[in-house]
């Protein structure tokens, strides 16, 4: 099988990048789009050239660091499917690939296809956690939560913070990521305490690093873990109840 790759190299962060043309003979339909990435890295090695720098980890749809634009589109042609489970076997007709950082302001380039998400960890630093007393761990019955919540929650704390939310976004809006975070967490006994003081943090620092929300939708259409819009909705809600709650007291 043989794929034409046509990948961004840019040295570091102050110089200009460039589009490079690459073709590799040996390719098979069971590859995942880093396992061709490997395959070509293998070759320039040999070569004695530079190869093509880009993050991964788990290689399994959990730690979201393997993000890439393929073909202008975040992750690749399948839909809610992160780059590391994207195999050539589901790119139909496709022979070649455009590889790419994920494009957007927040996320400056380190090298080649790796760039800076610090952005979405200042959000999670802004307001995505919880305070408790320290100690010993209460039982787990102590608390009880009812399973339409607890799954609520787990589906909101899906989110792997991959960024592929915000490189689809025209405007380069976070919230999708943020809406995950904050309904999560306000679903949540543990997290209700501090619900308005962390509605207005997160919010901050989305206005802050992230473009403005316009209800595109093309987030929802690229995330990994299926998170839909409601996401979205909710950052808006709970900035309006935090408003709200303020000016009743």
């Amino acid at each position: 099988m043989r794929i034409t790759i046509k990948a961004w190299r840019q040295s570091d962060p102050s110089s200009p990048g460039h589009f490079e043309s690459y073709t590799l003979d040996d390719a098979t339909p069971e590859m995942s789009l880093l396992d061709v990435l490997d395959r070509l890295n293998d070759r320039l090695v040999a070569e004695g050239a530079e190869p093509v720098a880009f993050d991964s980890d788990c290689r399994e749809g959990v730690c979201g660091s393997c993000g890439v634009m393929v073909n202008d589109r975040p992750h690749g042609p399948t839909p809610n499917t992160p780059s590391c489970r994207q195999h050539l076997r589901q790119f139909g007709d496709i022979t070649h690939l455009k590889l790419e950082p994920l494009r957007a302001n927040a996320f400056p380039v380190v090298r080649d296809l790796v760039v800076d998400r610090s952005a979405l960890d200042r959000v999670i630093e802004a307001g995505g956690h919880v305070g408790l007393d320290a100690g010993q761990a209460p039982d787990a019955d102590a608390v009880p939560v009812g399973h339409d919540v607890a799954e609520t929650a787990l589906d909101f704390a899906a989110c792997i913070g991959c960024g592929a939310c915000v490189a689809a976004c025209p405007n380069g809006a976070a919230h999708l990521f943020a809406g995950a975070k904050l309904l999560h967490l306000a679903a949540l006994t543990a997290g209700r305490a501090e619900r308005g003081r962390r509605a207005r943090a997160i919010t901050g620092q989305l206005d802050r690093d992230f473009g403005p929300c316009s209800t595109y939708g093309e987030c929802a259409t690229v995330c990994p873990a299926g998170i839909g819009l409601d996401a979205v909705a909710g950052v808006n809600r709970e900035a309006i109840r935090f408003a709200f709650r303020r000016k009743a007291d």
